[in-house]
């Protein structure tokens, strides 16, 4: 099913048909799902990063749990960053702290770096971004990174926005943003922020 993807706030950039993939094909359930409050979430996450705008992300932070972050597909609980609602909050204002965030695939160096450099330089980097896929609770989009979000987060639902890449680069550029929920108190919360692109 497709769907047009609105223009980012202050680009002017054209219109594209995006695809989204859901575990189903009846058509009534597409239409639900799409509807469903963290699918609503996540597109209002996704705008908020393209925008710059991360003190929006905060009220949609895990009240209990606080959110991850994950470089690449690999989620690794020992190592990567998590941020309470109000930590999240803080180190925004306080953007001279910096974390180490993980080892960069290829270089092996450490990035470290505070966590709106974090946000504009790994997470978003290029706000002309068009995604051209979203899939829902289903993987559109991997490389070598093993994606072990599923048994990290076997009962969340997730939002996966997808660039597939482009032939002038023989579409290694691809990119991936997944979005994690949990439920609490009936409402969808975020709890992880994964980023994933081609490794070697």
């Amino acid at each position: 099913m497709k769907s047009w993807a609105s223009a980012l706030s202050g680009l002017i950039l054209p219109l594209l048909v995006m695809t989204t993939v859901v575990p189903t094909a009846h058509a009534d359930t597409i239409t639900n799902v799409q509807q469903a409050p963290f699918v609503q979430n996540a597109h209002a996450i996704k705008q908020a990063l393209w925008q710059g705008d991360y003190h929006a992300i905060t009220p949609h932070i895990h009240p209990k749990k606080g959110v991850r972050f994950s470089m690449y597909a690999h989620i690794d609980p020992t190592t990567d960053k998590v941020f309470s609602r109000s930590g999240f909050h803080h180190h925004l204002k306080r953007s001279r702290i910096k974390f180490t965030w993980g080892e960069q695939d290829g270089k092996g160096d450490l990035l470290i770096t505070t966590l709106p450099d974090y946000l504009t330089n790994w997470v978003v980097r290029d706000v002309s971004l068009d995604f051209d896929s979203v899939a829902i609770n289903e993987f559109y989009h991997g490389g070598n990174s093993p994606n072990n979000l599923k048994q990290i987060y076997h009962k969340h639902d997730f939002v996966e926005f997808g660039f597939k890449g482009s032939k002038r680069w023989d579409y290694l550029d691809w990119r991936v943003l997944r979005l994690v929920f949990e439920h609490h108190q009936g409402r969808p919360y975020l709890v992880a922020i994964i980023t994933d692109e081609w490794t070697i």
